[in-house]
């Protein structure tokens, strides 16, 4: 169902000199020069947080030793669409390898209180016409998601042989036998032919390297590894009882954040919001799923509401198409296409530009007319206003958050100037001249997004030919085929953003490139091949293609302040959180990867048969 533009300020209304002036100024309040190396290692400081799993017991089991076709890595969503992929290539002969307990990767770890899908279910929960599952509402809670992967897992036969609980110590090529050699931290020797990298882009947790952190006497956990013996209920039923005598902050005001954050002021006794850049916050209508409206949907619904979503939230709306989402991700374009139909379209990409550029001060303002309107402590409301461009942080909703900050028992402590916490004690954080006790702190600080790649993945070792290190090959930028292969690195394929297209969906890209891997694998496989690998000249003519067309990211790095979009900051390393995304768009690289597939000769991949 389309649905109408929002009401936000004219044009003439916006002062946008003034805008980018104070925009700059903001986000020079914020900056650090340490970037990513504020944030700690969770699993070399904090190892015993990391690796336990608060969800399930770990069963002993005796060390594997055994040769396979391949390993997948990772038992989220990129992993379980790699094994959908392979299974219905017709390969069998492979495992997925996992540290959680379970599938579902990032909604298997986090079980926060208030966790919700924030895009819209019906586009993000992948393998809904083949399963026949609808969502039961826009915006799925995190129950509902992981039950959803544990489906899809259960269809395609993903658990005969998966190994839970198992965290991969190194990633070795023997080039005698052929093939990875892999290790893990529970004495397992697997010898897989081929290998699939998928880690995903939430998979490490960070926390904040706050001065004194390992001094702090009182409760500490990650929001990605929640305490409920600790805090109390569950997460279908987060009744955080146990709270109610509990002097409580958080650390960080992004995605998790403002989901649990209503939940921590309903029931601690104190509770103390630690905040260095706001987020935009905009309403969360999340209304049941229309029975009525399952009934009319049609084959093929489910890619035909993704393209609507990715034209409206990335693309750019076509002349007369509806915005079918109509959530804050996708008002931007929206208002632009309604305002074009009306007044006519631009002329230019220039003038598109021009006039999206304004359509972004508009909306922005109107977020922070929200927060006025609805904060009572002036003081509080102008803190949280959200002072940058819409695509400088991640957009967020909520109905509950901004209400949070009128209750008696929540402050706000805002720390752009110090530009973090200042230091821990054993008692609590120090804020300019106050000690503020506290019993229990909670790091909402996000993951390893954007930082090296052995923070990101967390394998001590990942060797190709000749014991060369992945982390040094990839040291000053990827190098790839079609995103998902490197050159002396034979049988390792990879997923997530790396150099490729970009889909608004991340599933449904990440289902693709699992779709375009378990092609090359089950041809490599029909055809006796032991190895395969970009050829040197192949793989820099894809890296020349990408950076060629390259999205331009400097603005997120000019003029936005620090988050995981951006690096923090660091300008020393051009690195996006998208990695490098072919220009043109995703339709243009497809068309690319469908048509080397329909050629049929695996033209640009070096070959190494089996010796008869």
């Amino acid at each position: 169902m389309a649905c109408e533009p929002t009401q936000i300020p004219a044009s003439k209304d916006i002062d946008i000199e003034g805008l980018r002036a104070r925009y700059r100024q903001e986000r020079e309040r914020r900056l650090r020069p340490d970037g990513q190396t504020q944030y700690v290692k969770a699993e070399a400081d904090f190892a015993e947080t990391y690796e336990a799993d608060p969800h399930m017991v770990v069963e002993q089991r005796a060390p594997i030793s055994e040769d396979i076709d391949v390993a997948v890595l990772g038992a989220g969503w990129s992993g379980i669409m790699a094994g959908v992929h392979l299974r219905d290539a017709g390969i069998s002969n492979f495992r997925h390898i996992e540290h959680a307990g379970d599938f579902g990767g990032v909604w298997y770890w986090n079980r926060y209180p208030g966790i919700q899908c924030d895009n819209d279910a019906y586009c993000y929960l992948p393998m809904l016409e083949e399963t026949g599952f609808v969502p039961t509402k826009k915006f799925s809670d995190g129950h509902e998601i992981q039950e959803h992967c544990q489906r899809v897992a259960r269809q395609f036969g993903l658990y005969d042989r998966a190994l839970f609980h198992t965290l991969i110590r190194s990633l070795k090529w023997d080039d005698t036998l052929q093939r990875w050699r892999i290790e893990t931290n529970r004495g397992d020797e697997i010898r897989a032919r081929f290998v699939i990298m998928c880690g995903g882009p939430l998979n490490k947790p960070k926390l904040p390297g706050i001065p004194g952190i390992r001094e702090f006497k009182g409760k500490l956990f990650h929001t990605a590894r929640w305490d409920y013996e600790y805090t109390g209920g569950e997460w279908r039923n987060p009744v955080l009882d146990k709270l109610l005598d509990k002097r409580v902050a958080i650390v960080g005001t992004g995605a998790t954040a403002i989901q649990a954050i209503p939940y921590l002021a309903r029931y601690a006794k104190q509770l103390y919001v630690i905040q260095r850049t706001p987020s935009s916050v905009d309403e969360r209508p999340n209304p049941p799923t229309d029975t009525e409206w399952v009934k009319s949907l049609e084959p093929g619904w489910q890619y035909a509401r993704q393209k609507n979503f990715h034209n409206a939230a990335v693309q750019g709306l076509q002349p007369g198409e509806p915005d079918q989402i109509c959530d804050i991700w996708t008002e931007i374009n929206r208002n632009l296409a309604a305002e074009f139909d009306r007044d006519g379209w631009p002329a230019s990409p220039a003038d598109y530009m021009v006039k999206r550029e304004m359509m972004d001060f508009r909306v922005m303002e109107r977020m922070r007319g929200r927060v006025e309107s609805i904060v009572q402590d002036q003081r509080t409301a102008e803190a949280l206003k959200p002072w940058f461009n819409f695509n400088c942080k991640r957009p967020l909703s909520s109905d509950y958050y901004y209400p949070a900050f009128n209750q008696s028992n929540v402050t706000l402590i805002d720390v752009s100037d110090t530009r973090g916490v200042e230091r821990l004690t054993d008692r609590g954080f120090v804020h300019g001249s106050a000690e503020y006790e506290i019993d229990c702190l909670i790091c909402a600080s996000g993951f390893e997004v954007t930082s090296d790649l052995d923070r990101r993945w967390g394998i001590e070792t990942i060797e190709g030919r000749g014991g060369v290190s992945l982390y040094d090959h990839w040291a000053d930028g990827y190098r790839t085929l079609h995103g998902v292969m490197t050159h002396g690195f034979p049988n390792q394929f990879f997923t997530g953003y790396i150099q490729g297209g970009f889909f608004a969906t991340t599933t449904h890209q990440f289902s693709r490139q699992g779709y375009h891997i378990a092609y090359i694998i089950k041809e490599a496989l029909e055809r006796g091949l032991t190895a395969v690998e970009p050829e040197l000249e192949a793989q820099e003519d894809w890296v020349q293609l990408i950076r060629s067309t390259a999205i331009d990211i400097t603005y997120l790095q000019r003029e936005c302040p620090p988050s995981y979009f951006n690096n923090d900051g660091d300008t020393s390393k051009n690195r996006w959180y998208l990695g490098e995304s072919y220009g043109p768009g995703w339709d243009a690289f497809e068309k690319i990867v469908e048509d080397w597939r329909r050629q049929g000769d695996l033209a640009g991949i070096s070959f190494r048969r089996a010796e008869t």
